[in-house]
């Protein structure tokens, strides 16, 4: 379940990075925060499979769950994670990272993926 006190200071921080930098992507996140629990997503680590490649940064405004595998390193960032799907992430190689440390690493925001 998701925390409200946590969405409400993760659309803060998206707001302020958008502020700051005038990058489209965090905009576009404070806007997937905003929707209603129900409408947020869930994605598999087959998907993250599917549709990313080696080295992508990619962030999930919602749940990572753990069905499948990932056959490549990737840097995520989520909302939340299952169990399973954190232990298949550090398995596979893939970094496992904060908003605020996406923000700080990637302020302009070229180069990171919405998936979901």
């Amino acid at each position: 379940m998701f925390n409200d006190t946590l969405v409400d200071s993760t659309i803060w921080m998206l707001r302020k990075a958008f502020k700051n930098n005038k990058a489209k992507i965090w905009k576009a996140l404070e806007k997937e925060f905003q929707k209603s629990r129900s409408n947020r997503r869930l994605v598999n680590i087959q998907k993250l499979n599917k549709v990313t490649n080696n080295g992508d940064i990619i962030i999930i405004p919602g749940k990572v769950l753990g069905n499948g595998t990932l056959g490549h390193k990737l840097t995520v960032c989520a909302y939340s994670f299952s169990e399973t799907a954190l232990n298949k992430l550090n398995e596979s190689g893939t970094e496992v990272i904060s908003l605020q440390s996406l923000i700080n690493r990637h302020p302009d925001g070229k180069g990171v993926k919405i998936i979901g």
